[in-house]
């Protein structure tokens, strides 16, 4: 019989690419993800893998184990999710969360106290990982429930073994120093309003740079970008400077400082968050706990709320 062990071996060296990469999220060697392989082929009688350059590519009989290996992890995980559904029906143990920074700052953050009070038994282990990494260490079973973002309006491709619930819709707002005079405009700022000022970002390649590249599209001369910075409380101790103005996501941002101001835009870049987790884990006490201790924070501070 091929042992679970083994067949998640495998897929994570057929989704990484080397045995190197694969053991790294497993947690494991390389030698002992080789042992595992190794183990695997004996039991089906057939290689899976071959070299290819540095790294290794299935075989045809190691791609259809691999297209087989989600019916079976969901199937055990169904099991052991009934079983402690029927024994316990509450939350308990571990769950293994991944997500991206923001989102760990803006949502899973705020949350762990009234978490831990509402299910003492359960422990969250927050890891953070983009979201493409995070869809697969929950499609791979290495993590329970992701937290992931589009990207430049564009959702993350889910595996058909999960799915999804729309959680956020994370909105950009500009802060400036109290005494700039775009701070005493009462109204929505348009792309006219932002012509003619110097400006810190986050830097080309990530999703805030995409925002501020596209918020700026319509203002007739190229922005003054006097730096960039991928740290958003370094960028609001800039802004603080009164050199420059900032556009920073909510749910990215800090507690602003007596000295600064958010100003909402007219027509704000936004992005779209959602949770994720394994349809075999649709009963999951723990899963569902989480997925719910964030429905009234999004309520009481949803895009819909003050900046």
């Amino acid at each position: 019989m091929v042992e679970v062990g083994a067949l998640r071996a495998l897929r994570s060296v057929a989704a990484l690419g080397t045995l190197a990469r694969a053991a790294e999220e497993l947690g494991y060697t390389a030698s002992a993800v080789s042992q595992q392989i190794k183990k695997l082929e004996r039991q089906i009688g057939v290689p899976v893998l071959v070299p290819a350059g540095r790294g290794v590519v299935l075989t045809p009989a190691g791609q259809a184990v691999v297209d087989s290996a989600p019916e079976v992890f969901q199937a055990l995980e169904r099991c052991a999710e009934a079983a402690r559904s029927v024994a316990e029906g509450e939350p308990r143990g571990l769950l293994r969360v991944v997500a991206f920074s923001t989102a760990i700052r803006g949502l899973l953050a705020p949350a762990m106290s009234r978490l831990s009070k509402r299910c003492p038994g359960l422990r969250v282990h927050v890891e953070e990982r983009d979201p493409d990494d995070a869809l697969h260490s929950v499609d791979a079973g290495t993590a329970d429930l992701a937290l992931v973002h589009d990207a430049d309006g564009l959702p993350a491709p889910l595996p058909p073994s999960l799915t999804q619930r729309h959680l956020h819709t994370d909105v950009g707002d500009l802060v400036v120093g109290r005494a700039h005079r775009l701070a005493r405009l009462d109204r929505p700022l348009t792309a006219g309003d932002l012509a003619g000022h110097a400006w810190v970002t986050s830097p080309p390649g990530t999703v805030c740079h995409q925002w501020f590249r596209r918020l700026v599209a319509d203002v007739p001369e190229e922005p003054d970008v006097r730096h960039l910075v991928d740290d958003f409380a370094t960028q609001l101790s800039l802004v603080a400077s009164g050199e420059v103005v900032a556009l920073i996501p909510r749910l990215a941002r800090p507690p602003l400082s007596e000295g600064l101001v958010s100003k909402v835009l007219r027509r704000p870049p936004q992005r779209e968050v959602h949770a994720a987790w394994r349809r075999s884990a649709d009963a999951s006490p723990a899963v569902q706990a989480v997925v719910a201790e964030l429905g009234p924070l999004l309520r009481a501070e949803g895009s819909g709320g003050l900046p």
